[in-house]
């Protein structure tokens, strides 16, 4: 057994409720006891000992039933978090923010151009395999990137993002209670 994650796009916005009781009662109906949720945006913590692309479709379908809408779903291992929070390809001030983007599958090198040539004077995106490293010089909100510009390279439900303090706050309790 390998400790997974899996991190549901767009979730607990507006109508598109995932409550983390029913995502852990999902997972653990799937066969996968002790899954657990960390923060309320959609992510699951479990042990599975199948390949990711598997369990990610696995999981990404139940959810859908469970949840009534499309909730795609990315999966990482604790050991691909971990790998991708050391990677820091930027300097970041106290004021800066930092997401790492979940990827279905890498780019090819066409559309990691496309998508790297989107930075700005705010925003800078880093492709690294099925990750973006996405570095703003201030909050979120005030990004620059617009969503369809984003959807051109990776489509319209291609990825999804994750603030990179609540990924090390999650490798930190994925540690602690593995510890």
């Amino acid at each position: 057994m390998s400790i997974a994650v899996a991190f549901l796009r767009a979730v607990n916005l507006g109508r598109r409720v995932a409550p983390a009781a029913v995502l852990a009662k999902t997972v653990e109906g799937l066969g996968y006891p002790g899954a657990w949720t960390f923060v309320n945006s959609g992510n699951v913590v479990l042990d599975a000992s199948q390949p990711l692309g598997a369990l990610e479709t696995e999981l990404q379908s139940a959810f859908e039933t469970a949840l009534g809408f499309e909730a795609t779903t990315f999966v990482r291992s604790h050991s691909q978090l971990v790998e991708a929070l050391q990677m820091a390809p930027f300097t970041v001030a106290d004021a800066d923010t930092y997401f790492i983007t979940f990827l279905k599958e890498p780019l090819d090198p066409a559309q990691t151009a496309a998508l790297e040539g989107l930075s700005n004077d705010f925003d800078t995106l880093v492709v690294v395999g099925p990750d973006v490293h996405w570095h703003m010089k201030g909050r979120s909100s005030a990004s620059q990137l617009k969503t369809k510009q984003w959807a051109d390279v990776v489509g319209r439900n291609g990825s999804t993002s994750r603030n990179t303090t609540m990924l090390r706050r999650l490798v930190a309790k994925i540690d602690a209670r593995s510890g």
